[in-house]
């Protein structure tokens, strides 16, 4: 009998969640992922942080009933920092890994003791930020730029659009021309939409600068998680005959430029057809968006 393999979900407002996908497809080629996109209500960092907190709780509810992983990976450092404690809570029986902004690693890198942040405004405005700078980087200068902006340019170069690279520049400004910021020599990226901005960040700063993109140590994370699961989790999935070797990408709307993206999609391994997620309790996105 050929033997299950393990079964991931990912998860993400956006493409950031891919930064992620292609991590474990390095690392781990046999897991099986499913990765799901809630693009309805993108970007998740405009959304107030306690209706996403119910929406992501309630979609993921739906999606580990329907997918059947042996592990989720919250690929979106936002979705972390807000709803992580939640979902494990209301979910009990499932690992959940998260993606929280690389603050040790930073605070063990650095040479000047100035470290910097890139992410989004809910993620630096989080209390869970505060814990990490506290535990890990007292010893440091952190200095923080939430951006509007970032999350949806990284869309459009993950779908081979045209963007204006000034726009960028003036997101970099707006954190390095802090007091201070000249002496930053490591930035955490605070978002994994970022990663596909790395090569236009590092283009637009010092070479002195030392980027940290957390996507490789997540992945190692995720994958530690399914070792210790392999027991328990394949035994229940094997009795329920849920047996399909396909791996799917899934959103929660129609995806702009959808042509664009299907092509870039073809590298990380899933299934041709871009289906949409049926999720029977969302709040309207137009109820929780701002204006």
């Amino acid at each position: 009998m050929t033997p299950i393999k393990q079964r991931l979900l990912t998860f993400d407002s956006g493409i950031g969640g891919l930064s992620i996908v292609r991590a474990i497809r390095k690392q781990a080629p046999d897991i099986l992922i499913d990765h799901l996109i809630d693009n309805a209500v993108f970007p998740y960092g405009e959304v107030p942080a306690e209706a996403l907190k119910k929406r992501i709780v309630a979609l993921m509810g739906e999606a580990i009933t329907a997918l059947q992983p042996d592990a989720v990976v919250i690929a979106c450092n936002t979705a972390s920092t807000i709803a992580l404690d939640a979902l494990r809570q209301a979910f009990s029986f499932m690992p959940f890994i998260g993606c929280v902004p690389p603050i040790k690693w930073a605070a063990d890198s650095t040479k000047t003791h100035y470290i910097g942040l890139l992410a989004t405004p809910a993620t630096v405005k989080r209390q869970y930020l505060s814990e990490l700078y506290t535990r890990y980087a007292k010893n440091c200068r952190l200095l923080t730029h939430g951006s509007h902006i970032l999350a949806p340019i990284a869309e459009d170069v993950f779908r081979n659009r045209t963007i204006d690279k000034t726009a960028i520049q003036r997101e970099l400004l707006a954190l390095f021309s802090q007091p201070g910021g000249e002496l930053i020599d490591t930035v955490c990226i605070g978002c994994t939409h970022y990663s596909f901005l790395l090569g236009i960040f590092q283009e637009l700063t010092s070479s002195s600068i030392t980027w940290l993109d957390p996507a490789d140590a997540v992945a190692r994370q995720s994958i530690k998680v399914l070792t210790h699961q392999q027991g328990s989790s394949l035994k229940t999935r094997n009795q329920l005959k849920l047996t399909s070797q396909a791996e799917d990408i899934y959103f929660t709307a129609p995806p702009l430029y959808p042509e664009a993206l299907k092509e870039r999609l073809v590298p990380y391994g899933f299934n041709r057809e871009m289906k949409i997620f049926a999720f029977k309790n969302s709040l309207s996105p137009s109820a929780i968006l701002p204006d």
